[in-house]
């Protein structure tokens, strides 16, 4: 047997491999010899049955498959040896008047190979790094709100400014259908907060969803409509009331704060804002790490120029999946997978060049982390290591889970990298400023 390469250009090279019937024919000849012993063809006993009918009921089928057992290893421990970084899988070229009726045969193969280059950390200075606080506009907010949330519920006729009112929005066309609460001054401007004032249960209040809020991602939560259409979002929409509810606050006293935070653990309303800005702002740093990664992310791959095989694996395209495509559908799927393609490259070689690894101590530490943090939510917070370290075994014997985790404790590492290497300008913002950096307004 014979391996050959011809480098077509940086990108692409053909392999040629040639396999004589010295290569083969031992392992065709086990194959026959071992059908012999076991066939059963009338007229013959058993393990007597001439080898001439053997090969000819079985030879052209048994030579296939183990040449195709021979190509496909030889093959695999080539591009080993040679250390080849090759995209996709080897598409074999296509030879029309292929003849298997003689003794050797050549087999070529087109290989579309990774590109050599470099990825630089330090040149990705245009990202900007957010610390997102909870600001005592937000903190007044939450306060109030948890003191109608944890008020006395007062059912009403007909609505009054303050009220809760709970109905569905609705839009055939847009196939809008979206049961929320509001109250009247949720609205940009008094004039839709006032069309609901003396409304009663069973009416219909339209509206036109531009300029309905201050912030048209809103249109998000009360209307449930994609980010993509909430920008310029022009029709009616009609809001049948189904509940009208004015809430009588709950005293901002010891039994609320016991309430919300258990026994002793605040006792002023100072302490409840402290709280609130504790945990609101643990969240927005969650946020603000996964946009900082979006951003390196985009950055890399904007900074980081090479070429890709385009032509080889629009081909292999054609048929890796379960159906096959047409060129057309294949350069289109290429297309939308060329900018995933160049970061998972950006990020191997970040990953290598890093030296970053996943162990299984490292693991089972992170998900030990992330069970005694979900066991806190649920009132369980000083578990034993016995019962975690049942839980983190039992978690870890799952496959799915393990590579979801792996592969969320190699972004936690990626980020901690990114944030000791990536040029970066810090800036703080409140929660409300940063949706709208977040969304790119």
């Amino acid at each position: 047997m014979n391996i050959t390469r011809e480098q077509v250009d940086a990108l692409n090279a053909v392999v040629t491999v040639a396999i004589t019937k010295e290569d083969y024919k031992p392992k065709v000849d086990k194959v026959l010899n071992d059908y012999r012993k076991n066939a059963s063809i009338p007229g013959f006993r058993k393990g007597a049955v001439p080898m001439s009918h053997i090969q000819k009921q079985y030879g052209k089928a048994v030579l296939l498959d183990e040449v195709n057992k021979l190509l496909q290893s030889s093959l695999n421990d080539y591009l080993v040896e040679e250390k080849l970084d090759i995209l996709g899988n080897p598409l074999p070229k296509v030879t029309e008047d292929f003849n298997w009726d003689t003794d050797d045969y050549q087999f070529e193969f087109e290989l579309g190979l990774a590109p050599e280059f470099t990825v630089d950390l330090g040149a990705t200075n245009k990202v900007v790094k957010y610390t997102v606080v909870a600001n005592d506009k937000m903190l007044d907010e939450q306060v109030e709100r948890i003191q109608k949330q944890y008020g006395k519920i007062i059912p009403k006729e007909t609505v009054e400014e303050g009220d809760d009112i709970t109905g569905t929005f609705t839009n055939e066309e847009k196939g809008i259908n979206n049961t929320a609460t509001i109250t009247t001054d949720v609205f940009k401007t008094k004039k839709d907060g006032k069309k609901f004032i003396g409304k009663k249960v069973g009416d219909v209040v339209t509206l036109s969803t531009k300029g309905l809020f201050d912030d048209d991602h809103k249109l998000m939560d009360y209307l449930k409509v994609s980010h993509d259409d909430v920008h310029g979002l022009d029709i009616e929409v009609n809001f049948t009331i189904e509940e009208i509810n004015t809430r009588e606050k709950a005293e901002l006293n010891q039994e609320l704060f016991d309430k919300l935070f258990g026994e002793g653990t605040v006792s002023s309303v100072e302490e409840v804002k402290a709280k609130i800005k504790e945990d609101a702002e643990q969240q927005f740093a969650q946020q603000a790490d996964q946009k900082f990664l979006n951003d390196v992310t985009e950055a890399l791959i904007e900074n980081t120029k090479f070429d890709l095989p385009e032509e080889f694996l629009v081909k292999w395209l054609q048929s890796a999946g379960e159906k096959p495509m047409t060129a057309e559908e294949a350069q289109e799927e290429y297309n939308k997978s060329e900018k995933g393609l160049r970061y998972q490259l950006i990020e191997g070689k970040v990953i290598t060049g890093n030296n970053l690894q996943v162990t299984f101590e490292d693991l089972k530490a992170f998900t030990s982390v992330l069970i005694k943090k979900q066991m806190a939510q649920f009132g369980q917070t000083n578990p034993t290591d016995e019962e975690v370290d049942g839980i983190v075994a039992r978690v870890l014997q799952n496959k799915d889970e393990v590579k979801r985790l792996s592969d969320q404790l190699m972004s936690e590492k990626m980020l901690n990298l990114f944030k000791e290497q990536v040029k970066y300008k810090e800036k703080e913002v409140s929660y409300e400023d940063f949706v709208k950096e977040m969304y790119g307004e």
